[in-house]
């Protein structure tokens, strides 16, 4: 551990250090080009072929849409949920998860968080289950899922599809096994900071193959049995449409820079779990910022959040930071507050209302090194 001397000596600036960055390289340009050589842009066979590695990578069928937004919304729809019904998820996760349920027509019920997990608060969940209530979507805020084996006994209980929110969670594992190779839905982001991009994009991991059914005809539009031609470079010209569908298919380009990053998987895995290893190393001894815990042996991080105590003036730190070179977020505003869904959840979220004001997310992605983090914990530390 640095000395204290050490960590009041002054910082002094040099590059930006960014919160958040695509990871690529020549390789996926070269992908790229060579969908590009071949002139089919769309949905064809690289989108087949990425499907089929993220079935071999999870254990079970997983099917691709155009992002992590769209396989919630998709995922939700082909569990039948819709207008009337209501959907248990975390006030402090991003927009995205609540505008994925209330797309369907279903209303999003916000929960309370757990105070060190910062995930779904079960006890807090309980209290807001009516007759409506169809589905509960945990959230794996940072990549970690707290207690996900209880969130699932709490959905048999009350009778819930559970459709599991991992965007931040690819590779993270929960008592040995990989997020998405078990339970009921698992659905994952690949946009441009995640931890594999496609450029855009996600992906929707089931055993249940009537929903993977409906979702390949719902992604394009509702054509029954489009999928299949358009691997092979064709389309439906003679074609029926029996229920509501979207245009949330993935591109042959998305799926190409995926490939390649599924490929780049364990170094880009081992990369974050060290880098955040790095950060609990240099917070270890101070009293006034708290991590998340996280075994990182099993959780791989999307972001790394940490709280702060006493933090009076978060925009202040956050100008002295970048004043350093040092990006900073805050993930993310409780949605409860937003006007679109705040008339909807009157009750109080006392957990939520403390935290939040804590949050402040540090720089994390795989182009980062030991010592952007030893700089961005010094600067951080002598800061507050």
């Amino acid at each position: 551990m640095a000395s204290r001397a050490g960590i009041m000596e002054s910082v002094s600036p040099r590059k930006l250090i960014r919160l958040s960055k695509s990871y690529l390289g020549e390789a996926e340009k070269h992908a790229v080009m060579g969908v590009l050589d071949r002139d089919f842009l769309g949905m064809g066979s690289e989108v087949e072929q990425f499907e089929k590695a993220l079935t071999k990578f999870f254990g079970r069928n997983a099917i691709c849409v155009a992002n992590g937004t769209a396989a919630l919304q998709l995922a939700l729809e082909a569990c039948n949920i819709g207008d009337g019904d209501e959907v248990l998820v975390q006030s402090v996760t991003y927009v995205a998860s609540f505008q994925a349920i209330s797309a369907t027509g279903a209303k999003p019920v916000a929960c309370d968080i757990d105070p060190v997990s910062l995930t779904l608060n079960l006890v807090d969940a309980e209290k807001r289950i009516t007759t409506r209530t169809k589905a509960i979507m945990p959230v794996h805020y940072s990549g970690g899922v707290g207690e996900l084996d209880k969130v699932y006994a709490f959905a048999d209980k009350h009778s819930l599809r559970v459709i599991e929110d991992a965007a931040h969670a690819f590779g993270t594992k929960y008592k040995g096994k990989r997020i998405g190779s078990f339970g009921d839905i698992s659905c994952f982001s690949f946009d441009g900071i995640k931890n594999i991009t496609s450029g855009e994009g996600g992906c929707i991991v089931t055993d249940d193959p009537m929903l993977i059914s409906k979702i390949e005809d719902s992604r394009l539009l509702g054509v029954q049995k489009d999928s299949e031609k358009r691997y092979t470079g064709k389309r439906s010209w003679d074609f029926n449409v029996s229920s509501q569908g979207w245009r949330y298919h993935m591109s042959n380009i998305m799926a190409a820079i995926g490939l390649v990053q599924l490929e780049k998987y364990p170094e880009i895995a081992k990369k974050r779990q060290k880098l955040a290893s790095c950060y609990d190393h240099f917070f270890s001894e101070n009293s006034e910022i708290k991590t998340i815990p996280h075994d990182y042996f099993e959780v791989v991080p999307h972001i790394y959040t940490v709280r702060i105590s006493k933090m009076n003036n978060r925009n202040l730190l956050r100008e002295k930071m970048i004043n350093r070179g040092i990006q900073t977020g805050i993930h993310y505003q409780p949605n409860h507050l937003l006007s679109f869904y705040k008339e909807k959840n009157i009750s109080s979220f006392p957990v939520t209302d403390s935290i939040f004001p804590e949050l402040l997310s540090l720089p994390l992605h795989p182009g980062l090194n030991d010592e952007d983090i030893s700089y961005v914990s010094k600067a951080l530390l002598e800061l507050i």
